[in-house]
């Protein structure tokens, strides 16, 4: 039998490198920001277009590379951090494998450009697809940049995989501020097409915090500070009243390398146990040191996550800590078995005994006594008096005879003032009340609503996706959801996983309406739906949700009922396309203007935009 085992070719053997290294562009952002701290930058720039799938450029004015560095940086394995096995366990850098830039010229067109202090001259370098396709002299600054063009041009599916650009804006920000945090004392900038997203000067690590997330930040934090034989920790933790229900300010460093450890984040967590909202996460920046020969870093592609010799410790030090500094800062109460000298009786008062209070009375009060002394006294001591008697009530009335008004000059009605209710000016004209209930439906996308001061456009689907959001959402929450019964059941075919997705959120979709039969393995059967829902749609909705279950959860800081809602009304708000009669305008946009927050939809995009008749104006000027 012939031999079928072979050798990969280095092009092949760099693409599935890369499919473990670089995931999305932010992936591409983390190894270059690395490779530029590894090379002692003291300032870096990152620079990306249509969220890094155009671009993703980083600068330096690190130690840069020499002619055969710069040539050899780009083969697999090739690394100046480790010479021996034993280097693995003692590393103080970022990167150590040597798969960053051979993955990465894998999959993209590389332009590097570096230049040492020492040389005059630099070197330029082009590579596509593992490919050099130039390499030359040039004039270039001291330090690196690195050019990252269109990622994934050669593995079209993994493109296809990617998400939208918002979000792969947002991973490539969460890269960007792992970085930032661990290394205050680098400077870096970020520009997102053409427009600066950061600018983040040499700082400490608070005033970092506040540059990244806010000046409002800095009166959240909490320091921490703590140092023993086996770890130091110091960094903040955000005060419990502002403790947010996603995890998105959780940040671990372990030797300035951020990682993810469910395990040390439990640690946290328990420390603010009794202090945070139901549903409420601790927000928390520490920095953990701890000897490198004590830890794991080469157990992830992504380095990520690694192994401690001792977690046992590690929690309990962790937790400790925590708990310590939120009660030295009275965020948490702690004992406290110093006497306080306020509560302590007076020296004077300590050898008296207690008097009790005299009550003086009148003994000869009778409230049932038509008269009484003056002189008597109350059981409060106030004194008590006569009263006059009302005798010759009836002299009240002298001079208001019938005879004494006859004269009809007495009785003038102009002499006398009247009382009456203020007339306001109505709120809306007449005309405005007239015009407000005329709409228009324009390309059967939008709807035109006049108002006083111009006119509202509304955008049909996302305003009825905001007026099924927040009725769904309520029928959710109060369980009262109505269901309208099917007269045969509905089966419908799903794969396992997603058989599974739905198990996981059945109760919740009970609530909105839906009413299942049963479930099996590849189908489930479904007697009862909501009112809003077309039996033709159901599939439709249960796909989206499938999906947005899948694919959202991991990212989303939503709770799995809001994640739900939004999905169903995303399915079932009517299509952009559709005509829509005058009474059915008029209904969408009346409950679109009942509901709480109609000017944006589910997913924060605006609804209703207003124009101004000034705005009109001046497009006939």
């Amino acid at each position: 039998m012939a031999d079928v085992i072979s050798l990969l070719p280095d092009h092949v053997a760099n693409q599935i490198a890369a499919g473990e290294v670089v995931q999305r562009p932010a992936s591409v952002v983390k190894e270059l920001l690395e490779n530029a701290i590894d090379a002692g930058a003291t300032s870096i720039t990152l620079l990306i277009k249509d969220a890094g799938k155009t671009l993703v450029q980083v600068t330096d004015n690190g130690c840069g590379m020499s002619t055969t560095d710069a040539r050899l940086s780009f083969e697999r394995h090739a690394t100046s951090k480790i010479k021996v096995a034993e280097d693995l366990f003692n590393l103080h850098t970022k990167g150590f494998r040597g798969e960053a830039l051979a993955s990465i010229a894998a999959i993209a067109h590389v332009e590097l450009k570096t230049k040492q202090d020492v040389s005059e001259i630099g070197t330029h370098i082009c590579i596509e697809g593992s490919q050099v396709t130039s390499q030359e002299a040039a004039v270039v600054p001291t330090g690196t940049t690195i050019s990252v063009k269109n990622l994934f041009y050669n593995i079209p599916a993994r493109r296809n995989f990617l998400k939208s650009d918002p979000v792969e804006t947002r991973h490539i920000i969460d890269e960007f501020h792992r970085v930032a945090l661990a290394h205050p004392q680098i400077a870096f900038s970020m520009v997102h097409n053409g427009t600066s997203v950061f600018n983040l000067p040499v700082s400490n690590l608070r005033q970092r915090i506040v540059n990244i997330f806010g000046n409002k930040t800095n009166e959240k934090l909490v320091p921490v500070d703590e140092e023993t034989e086996i770890l130091k920790i110091n960094g903040f933790v955000i005060k419990p009243d502002f403790a947010k229900k996603g995890k998105g300010e959780q940040f671990f460093f372990v030797n300035n390398r951020f990682i993810k450890s469910p395990y040390l984040n439990h640690a946290v967590s328990s420390a603010f146990e009794g202090l945070l909202k139901d549903g409420s996460k601790p927000g928390y920046f520490l920095m953990l040191e701890v000897d490198p020969k004590s830890i794991d870093i080469n157990i992830h592609p992504t380095k990520t996550e690694i192994k401690f010799d001792d977690e046992h410790a590690l929690y309990a030090l962790l937790r400790a800590t925590v708990k310590h500094s939120l009660g030295q800062f009275s965020i948490a109460p702690v004992l406290d078995f110093n006497r306080e000298s306020s509560l302590d009786t007076p020296y004077e008062y300590a050898g008296k005994r207690a008097v009790a209070p005299t009550i003086e009375v009148d003994r000869h009060f009778n409230p049932f006594k038509t008269e009484t002394k003056s002189s008597g006294r109350s059981l409060a001591g106030t004194s008590f008096r006569k009263e006059k008697a009302t005798e010759n009530w009836d002299s009240l009335y002298v001079g208001l005879k019938d005879n004494e008004f006859s004269s009809k000059s007495d009785l003038n009605p102009g002499q006398f003032t009247y009382e009456t209710e203020e007339v306001t000016s109505k709120m809306f004209d007449d005309d405005a009340q007239e015009t407000s209930s005329i709409t228009f439906q324009l390309q059967n996308k939008y709807i035109i609503s006049p108002i006083k001061s111009g006119m509202l456009v509304i955008h049909q689907h996302l305003a009825h996706q905001r007026v099924l959001y927040e009725e769904l959402l309520k029928n959710i929450t109060l369980n009262q959801a109505v269901s309208q019964q099917l007269l045969f059941p509905l089966e419908l075919h799903f794969s396992k996983p997603d058989i599974e997705a739905l198990l996981k959120v059945r109760q919740q979709l009970e609530h909105t309406g839906f009413v299942f039969a049963s479930f099996k393995d590849d189908s489930v059967e479904i007697t009862g739906l909501p009112v809003a829902l077309v039996e033709s749609q159901a599939g439709i909705v249960l796909e989206q949700i499938i999906q947005d279950i899948l694919a959202e959860v991991p990212d989303a800081g939503f709770s799995q009922n809001d994640m739900l809602v939004r999905s169903m009304a995303k399915s079932m708000a009517i299509k952009t396309g559709t005509k829509l009669s005058k009474q059915e305008q008029e209904h969408l946009v009346n409950q679109l203007f009942l509901c709480k927050e109609p000017s944006v939809s589910p997913s924060n995009k605006p609804v209703i935009i207003t124009l101004d008749s000034t705005d009109l104006d001046k497009k006939f000027q």
